[in-house]
């Protein structure tokens, strides 16, 4: 590992693993610039930096834990003050904006106060990336524009001691210079929008930067890391046994076609839990063939009037006792290598939660990189068993949408990641039977006035958005409202709007202390 030590301009200092100085003739002032010269000269190394007052806070172990493999970038700031100015939250909704800072937590959000990244990844990527701007500037580009393809970046608190001192003010970038990351990063159309949330609900109106961003083209950047060779060296598995959860209703021929793929299974699972529902009083269970025909696994089998797939799910997840659990679905379709391809994929990441390609028989595939994922999906997801000490659906989501993507925001908030794999593919038939057989009642149906949006997905944005995503969301949903609305009087819509938004965020108070 090489530690480049710097004031935020240039390199003042170069160490070796063990602290001693290195003498290296740099050719360029550039930080930027110096940054990819080591990583020439290093090209089988770890390349650190590390601003100069917190060089006695680096956190050697912290190093060595958080890059257990070459693909990873990861950088640390333990103030409260991003480079980018936090009105960035107006244009971005993407659950790796609000970071976690208190652990490793997934994230393009980059500091130059310390960090790393493997040389193999700064010469794998070296001829597509502007290196001409500033290096906070760098590091979130080469982040924003690398997680897609596979770089795998953090918020590493690890890479500092505890109990960090530091009066240094990081450097804050300009709005011209938030405008043009945000025309060069995003859609064009997220210029205007920033803009008239600036103005909106903080009564500016910047039009000098927003010209000049006009002047940039949209970056795209297509980095090529497949020669970056994954072999993690953290440990997650030691038994190598798997548990499948399937929560079913109403799918018996569907379920039974479930059950033969995992009986064809290279790795078999050790056990089937499957929770079967029905609202009707004095309805038994459908499932005949689980006790008629022999299984090649233990079925462990659960009837319940109760319906709800939180419900289920958790039922389910309480019954498991392997060290992996693949979260299933009644109406899925796999190969025969299915579990044996995720497990080796989860042990070769080193990570405790691996998602698949789940697409109906007549989609397509459009994303082709293994990645970081934002997306959870409860019916094609691999888990290690340790998280569930902590993590169980969400009741406040029943019989509504977001509890899939909430118990994955869990597991990040545990500090452990979510990776999509390109490769590994589940076929979702979306089956016509099932799902809410009957009408729910919802708590907010006797409202004269409908909440807009929907109050569990209030809910999940308030928990997990910043206070300006969250606004910037508000914003969005009121102009596409907007536009399909009856009421066309600007005014009169927005008080209608402002109403429904209000019985939103009641009820969706409501939804989590029925939970707590």
């Amino acid at each position: 590992m090489i530690y480049l030590i710097h004031n935020n301009k240039h390199v003042v200092q170069v160490l070796d693993i063990h602290f001693n100085p290195i003498h290296v003739d740099f050719t360029s002032s550039q930080l930027t610039t110096q940054l990819f010269e080591i990583a020439a000269l290093y090209p089988k190394q770890l390349v650190a930096w590390c601003y100069v007052e917190l060089k006695p806070f680096l956190n050697p172990e912290g190093f060595k834990k958080v890059f257990h493999h070459e693909k990873i970038m990861a950088s640390f700031n333990p103030t409260s003050q991003n480079y980018l100015s936090n009105a960035l939250g107006y244009a971005d909704r993407n659950y790796f904006y609000n970071v976690n800072k208190t652990v490793n937590y997934p994230t393009w959000l980059m500091s130059s106060l310390v960090g790393g990244i493997h040389a193999s990844v700064l010469n794998s990527v070296k001829a597509n990336i502007d290196i001409s701007s500033s290096f906070n500037y760098f590091l979130l580009s080469l982040a924003k524009h690398g997680m897609p393809h596979g770089l795998f970046c953090y918020s590493s608190p690890e890479l500092l001691k505890e109990n960090v001192s530091i009066n240094y003010k990081p450097e804050v970038a300009s709005t011209s210079t938030l405008y043009q990351f945000v025309k060069q990063h995003y859609k064009w159309v997220w210029v205007y929008f920033l803009t008239l949330s600036l103005c909106v609900y903080e009564k500016r109106l910047p039009i000098v930067a927003l010209l000049k961003s006009l002047f940039y083209k949209q970056q795209h950047h297509d980095f090529n890391l497949g020669k970056v060779k994954i072999n993690s060296l953290k440990q997650v598995n030691t038994t190598s046994t798997v548990d499948v959860i399937i929560p079913t209703i109403g799918r018996k021929k569907y379920l039974y076609d479930v059950l033969v793929d995992l009986s064809k299974q290279t790795l078999l699972p050790k056990t089937v839990v499957i929770v079967e529902q029905n609202p009707e009083p004095n309805s038994t269970s459908e499932l005949d063939y689980l006790t008629t025909q022999d299984w090649p696994f233990i079925i462990d089998h659960t009837f319940t009037h109760q319906t709800g797939v939180c419900n289920a799910r958790n039922i389910a997840l309480s019954k498991t006792q392997s060290e992996w659990v693949l979260l299933g679905d009644d109406d899925n379709r796999f190969d025969a290598n299915l579990i044996e391809s995720l497990l080796d994929s989860a042990i070769n990441y080193g990570i405790k939660a691996a998602t698949t390609v789940y697409l109906q028989p007549h989609e397509k595939q459009t994303f082709m990189d293994t990645a970081q994922t934002s997306i959870f999906g409860a019916g094609n997801t691999l888990i290690h068993s340790s998280l569930l000490k902590t993590v169980k659906f969400d009741m406040s989501y029943e019989f509504n949408y977001g509890e899939d993507t909430d118990f994955g925001m869990q597991i990040r908030y545990q500090g452990e990641d979510v990776v999509f794999f390109s490769d590994i593919i589940i076929t979702h038939l979306k089956a016509p039977f099932g799902g809410y057989r009957t009408k729910v009642k919802q708590l907010w149906d006797h409202e004269e006035i409908q909440p807009k949006p929907s109050p569990p997905i209030y809910l999940l944005y308030k928990t997990y958005l910043t206070k300006k995503q969250l606004l910037g969301y508000k914003l969005l949903l009121g102009l596409k409202t907007y536009k399909k609305s009856k009421i066309k009087n600007p005014v009169s819509f927005i008080k209608d709007f402002q109403t429904k938004w209000k019985i939103s965020e009641k009820w969706s108070q409501a939804l989590a202390k029925q939970n707590d």
